[in-house]
């Protein structure tokens, strides 16, 4: 196999070329570890090889399991591996190394996934952005001087570079759909309790955050969801299994659904034209596929979750902090802005974070009455294309100035005295303007989607997300797959990785009809 034919599989796809003895799990790692060393200097996806752990995974006997033999990579938060560091895309973690496999570790070797690497983050994930002091930014392939989003933006650009079919995410905000959106890639982000992030940690995030891959086809993710999805023993939620895998139940048609769309910002920010075209032309998708779909939001104040959901921060970086000098990392080299959350964070009483955390279930109850009358909810992934690096970012005067306040301890003072209580919704403005739709999925622990259905005019892909009830990944994939044969996306790459491309009638991605990427000859 070269690489070309490699390009155009997914991980099913080379699964099954390895079980037919097609090709080798050693040729497929070769072919991913050569496209990273291309890609690396450009994109900055991968931050932490594990070659040597790979080949003694291969040599340990050939991989079993629904993906066996796939090149896989890790992110570099939450998914312990054990005697690889966890750092979390930061120099306080950066020396900290688990003594076993969180369960999706498990789950994804037990799968057949042979893992060679780590891929980048933002500090402790809390950013739309990838761009670690640690590792250094990773670049989106589609445009260098733009970021791949976040938090699993080296996941996404390790997808969107060739390097493999399929990488591991997780999703505390939008850190699955962020990057997938930003990379025309698809990814869901299951529901609460779906799959067990422990054994280390009960629930990320106050539950928050969901384990999940971005992906080239919808089957990949409902493969990979069948392999990561059930509880642990200990795991603080339990969801009932589904009623068959989803990689079946992707197959069946998804019926007619009512759907709801809005592209307005729930917080009032500006959204970008594109963003907005973006839904209109996935609503006139949908309606052409016999779907019934009309304007409608829930009725949900969006100020006031973003609000709850930057309490989030409040009270996890603190605790994060804490974590890393109780496991004998530099719990005070942090990033600039993470260190004035720690301030912020701490100055928080436990009433008032009891409180915000209370406010999901007002919440949850107000999207499950709008789920009451219509299947999905659709909005932009993105409020606009994927932004230039830098963009959002403070101001150096405003560092400057946050680095005097917090160094003298000002900050400190004037967050206990409740005067900071602007700053702190400009933090929350300025994080959440370009990704303001995603956190409703995640604090109410629905699941969701992105879906890679539009490009811009200048060809930068925008994704669409579609949030489902409590429990409904099975008609999320079938809408997801009836969308992907409706619109091809999986040919779709940047320029970079295949150069000029054409639509091949010979699919290895689907049993209809759909192009894969082949360079021109």
């Amino acid at each position: 196999m070269d690489f070309a034919e490699y390009l155009a599989c997914d991980a099913t796809a080379l699964a099954q070329h390895v079980a037919r003895g097609e090709v080798r799990p050693d040729e497929l790692l070769d072919l991913a570890l050569g496209q990273h060393r291309r890609m690396h200097g450009d994109v900055n996806a991968v931050v932490r090889l594990m070659e040597s752990e790979a080949r003694a995974q291969l040599k340990a006997g050939s991989p079993n399991g629904p993906f066996g033999g796939v090149p896989f990579l890790l992110k570099d938060g939450v998914q312990d591996y054990a005697g690889i560091p966890t750092t979390y895309g930061s120099r306080s973690m950066a020396g900290v190394v688990p003594s076993r496999h969180a369960h999706v570790v498990e789950r994804y070797l037990k799968a057949g996934l042979v893992i060679f690497g780590k891929t980048n983050l933002p500090e402790f994930g809390i950013r739309a952005v990838t761009d670690p002091e640690l590792f250094g930014r990773t670049n989106n392939p589609w445009d260098l001087s733009r970021t791949p989003g976040g938090s699993s933006g080296g996941a996404a650009a390790a997808v969107a570079a060739g390097i493999v079919p399929m990488a591991a995410g997780n999703d505390g905000g939008g850190s699955l759909r962020i990057p997938a959106a930003c990379c025309g890639l698809f990814s869901l982000r299951p529901s609460r309790g779906r799959i067990s992030p422990g054994p280390g940690i009960g629930e990320v995030w106050f539950g928050a955050s969901s384990e999940g891959v971005i992906s080239r086809s919808v089957r990949d993710s409902a493969l990979a969801l069948d392999v990561l999805q059930g509880a642990e023993p200990g795991d603080p939620f339990v969801i009932a299994p589904p009623a068959e895998p989803y990689v079946q139940a992707m197959l069946r048609e998804p019926g007619r659904l009512r759907i709801g769309f809005t592209s307005a910002s729930p917080i009032g920010t500006e959204v970008h034209p594109e963003a907005v075209l973006a839904v209109e032309r996935a609503a006139r998708l949908l309606a052409s596929l016999g779907h019934h779909v009309e304007e409608a939001a829930p009725q949900i104040d969006g100020a006031a979750l973003a609000r709850s959901y930057l309490h989030l921060y409040f009270g996890q970086i603190p605790a994060a902090v804490a974590q890393a000098r109780e496991l004998g990392g530099k719990a005070d080299d942090l990033e600039l802005m993470n260190r004035i959350l720690v301030t912020l964070g701490s100055s928080v009483s436990a009433t008032e974070l009891t409180t915000q955390l209370n406010k999901w279930n007002e919440f949850s109850r107000s999207l499950a009455a709008f789920h009451a009358q219509y299947d999905l909810l659709l909005t932009p992934t993105l409020a606009a294309p994927p932004v230039k690096h830098g963009a959002g970012d403070p101001s150096g005067f405003e560092k400057s100035l946050f680095g005097f306040l917090h160094g003298t301890g000002i900050m400190g003072l004037l967050a206990k005295m409740g005067l900071l209580d602007a700053t702190v919704q400009k933090i929350a403005t300025d994080n959440l303007r370009y990704v303001p739709f995603t956190q409703l999925s995640n604090l109410t622990g629905t699941p969701s989607m992105s879906v890679p259905l539009h490009w811009s005019a200048d060809g930068l892909p925008l994704g669409v997300q579609f949030v489902g009830p409590f429990g409904s990944e099975d008609r999320l994939l079938q809408l997801a797959h009836q969308l992907e044969q409706a619109q091809p996306w999986f040919a779709r790459l940047p320029a970079s990785v295949t150069g000029s491309y054409i639509y091949c009638p010979r699919s290895t991605v689907s049993g209809r009809n759909q192009g894969s990427a082949m360079p021109m000859m």
